[in-house]
Parts: C-alpha cells; structure tokens; sequence
C-alpha cells in the first residue's frame, strides 16, 4: 500500500498538560542523569495513551474508523485511571504505569475493538496492559543503567480524568512524530 494513499493511524486518550510536564521532568532528569545513553525519547507535546494501534489503513477506510470511535464511547461516561509506577520491556521500551481502579479503560478498549471488527479492521486479542512509553532504547550500552534509575525514581501515582478518546493520524520522520487529531469522541456522546 504506497503511503500516499494511505496513513498510519491510532485511537489515543490524549493526556493532560500536568501529565505531560511531569513526564517531561521525569525524562530530563533521566537524560541529564545519563546523557550518553542512545534513546528514542517521546517529546513534550507526544503523550498519547494508545487504546489500539491500526497502522496503515487506506484515506477512504479513516472516515470507518471514526465511526466505530464513535460508537465504542456512546454508552461510557468519564471516568477516572491512575499513572502510576515505572518500568520496562526488557532494557528497550521504558514506560509510565496506568492503572484502571474502575476497569472503564478496559471497557473503552473492549467497546473499541468489537466496533473496530464491525467496520473490517483486524481484532487485536492479546491482553491489554496500558501504559506511557517515554522512551525506546538504542544500544545496549548504558541501557541497564537507564533502565534501573527510571524505575528507581519511579513516578508517584496522580488522577487523570478520560473524558475522550481520539483518533490520530502519526506521520513518522527523522524529527520525531507528527500528530494529527481526524475525529474526538467525547464519552457518552456529549460534548
């Protein structure tokens, strides 16, 4: 599928500015902590918590997708996660913890991929875990290191009200990425 014809999209809670600056301190601390380490670091306006990664779907099949956003929060009011924690994926994915007292986050998720299926989009079965990634590590040198002072410094939990669920079109470069909101659906419809 050339790229022309088609964008790489996602369906995103996007986070709120506290989230974000208190992300964005944790990173300069790591980096200023260990400025040698070769990382892929999320930048200050990219904080989106992915609910469901789509990829490269033809400019014609986005407008389906909008759709079954919208249907997946009709029957969901706001509700409340936690960030919470941090940890890895191995020493190569560094991510902020997302905790889900109320179990809503999942329900949005569910909601999203039996909407998506509904409109032809594959079903991604495996478990959720949410979470932030703040960074994709390079090299192996200093990765441990890195690794070991993030979750040591960890990140003291703080309540985020989701009150919508975006989708996003990403255009990837050397700059980093570049967002684009296609639609907002507001939880239980209302504006």
């Amino acid at each position: 599928m050339s790229a022309s014809h088609s964008w790489r999209i996602f369906c995103a809670v996007e986070c709120p500015p506290e989230v974000t600056a208190r992300a964005a301190q944790h990173i300069k601390t790591l980096r200023a902590k260990l400025p040698d380490v070769r990382a892929s670091w999320n930048r200050d306006s990219n904080f989106h918590l992915t609910i469901k990664f789509i990829g490269a779907t033809p400019i014609a099949e986005v407008e389906k997708i909008s759709a079954a956003a919208a249907r997946a929060t009709t029957n969901l009011s706001p509700f409340n996660i936690v960030m919470t924690g941090a940890g890895s994926f191995s020493s190569k994915v560094l991510w902020l913890g997302i905790e889900d007292p109320t179990r809503e986050l999942s329900r949005l998720k569910s909601n999203l991929e039996a909407e998506c299926a509904r409109e032809g989009f594959p079903q991604d079965d495996r478990a959720f875990h949410p979470h932030l990634t703040i960074a994709r590590l390079r090299r192996v040198e200093g990765a441990r290191e890195l690794t070991q002072l993030h979750r040591t410094q960890g990140f003291a939990p703080m309540e985020v009200t989701v009150r919508e669920l975006l989708v996003i079109r990403s255009e990837l470069s050397s700059k980093g990425s570049r967002y684009t909101t296609i639609s907002s659906h507001a939880l239980g419809g209302k504006a």
